[in-house]
């Protein structure tokens, strides 16, 4: 982690990092806000049973940043952050811990808002509103979004169609081999849609008797998960773990595209220029799968308008996160450089641009 917290090259210029411990239930956790120049931090909440605190250090910090880019990226009115919690999430949860949290979260004002992430469900988070209004992600009242999973796999499916077209010069998926990891909550509902829309699909998952049910009605067939890597495929949709794209795999995939729903999918930042001299397209991931914080958002716009969710609100922004996704492959081909350092610089623009309007309106003040 380097000498201090300062030091980690993950620090990336935080606004906030805070460790939050109650004693009596045991919570140990670590609230990151990356950014509020867009508005208010948002980001979800890990539990996980991390090796040590500075592995939980590094990984808020990441994942905080990663949510300011995926935020503005998605145009959304929103900073980025995150939290972790250290535990095992099947035996060391219980309504108080996550009462404890809420309470943590309530203490910074507003500046950040919890949701759900790996391992803390809509349940755990409903604990938490009970002591806090500042979380996201609930499956009741006007303004609940309820489960984000349909709305980011329609996401994911469009930026494939969006490839699609801009490779093979086509407006569906007929005749193209999509390599599937991962059918949980995302990857089922976007199997269903690549089938749908004529793509033949190879998939894999840990859990077989998933997999079995949705590649009999998608038609697909099953690998091995660490086969998914040499299936010969023309798009490589990693919808499980993060960084499946590294060293090891890379010499193995065949696809000309790499379209999912998994977070970080590339390793490190340098995969990403190894694909681009590939000749691979690589749809950054914060882009593709920005349809579950889109969803999020819109519960909490709903509530600032004192309005209920709205749909039409959610396909207004889905809509514009596409015509962005075209702008990056647009840009990365003109300028020659590859699709993530695209995306980043478009996010970085964003959120300066808002720091600076935010710096003028103080001075003014």
């Amino acid at each position: 982690m380097g000498k201090t917290l300062f030091d980690s090259p993950s620090f990336a210029n935080h606004e906030g990092v805070h460790a939050v411990f109650d004693e009596k239930t045991g919570l140990r956790g670590i609230i990151a806000v990356h950014s509020t120049a867009r508005g208010p931090a948002v980001g979800g909440t890990r539990m996980w049973n991390y090796a040590s605190s500075a592995e939980a250090l590094e990984d808020v910090l990441r994942l905080s940043k990663g949510m300011s880019y995926k935020n503005a990226v998605a145009d959304l009115e929103m900073g980025g952050g995150k939290s972790v919690i250290i535990g095992d999430s099947r035996t060391q949860k219980s309504p108080e811990l996550f009462q404890a949290f809420g309470r943590a979260v309530d203490t910074l004002g507003g500046r950040y808002y919890a949701a759900e992430d790996v391992g803390v469900s809509v349940a755990d988070i409903a604990e938490a509103r009970k002591v806090t209004p500042y979380v996201l992600g609930l499956n009741d009242g006007p303004e609940a979004s309820g489960d984000p999973s349909p709305v980011t796999a329609e996401g994911v499916f469009r930026s494939t169609l969006t490839v699609a077209r801009r490779l093979w010069k086509q407006d569906d998926l007929t005749g193209l081999t999509v390599a599937l990891q991962g059918i949980g909550h995302v990857g089922g509902y976007l199997a269903d849609k690549l089938h749908a829309a004529g793509a033949k699909l190879v998939m894999t998952d840990v859990n077989e008797a998933l997999l079995s049910e949705v590649a009999a009605r998608t038609n697909a067939e099953i690998v091995a998960p660490d086969v998914i890597y040499d299936v010969k495929a023309d798009i490589y949709a990693p919808c499980a773990l993060g960084a499946t794209l590294n060293p090891q795999t890379l010499d193995r995939l065949s696809a000309k595209a790499v379209v999912g729903a998994a977070n970080n999918q590339l390793a490190t930042p340098d995969i990403g220029q190894m694909l681009f001299e590939r000749g691979v397209l690589y749809a950054p991931d914060y882009v593709v799968n920005g349809g579950g914080i889109i969803n999020v958002a819109s519960e909490l716009n709903a509530r600032n308008t004192g309005g209920a969710y709205d749909p039409a609100w959610v396909e207004a922004k889905l809509s514009r996160l596409m015509e962005t996704l075209e702008e990056i492959l647009e840009r990365a081909a003109a300028e020659k450089r590859p699709t993530h350092q695209i995306a980043d610089a478009i996010a970085e623009a964003r959120i300066n641009a808002a720091r600076d309007q935010k710096a003028e309106q103080l001075k003014a003040a």
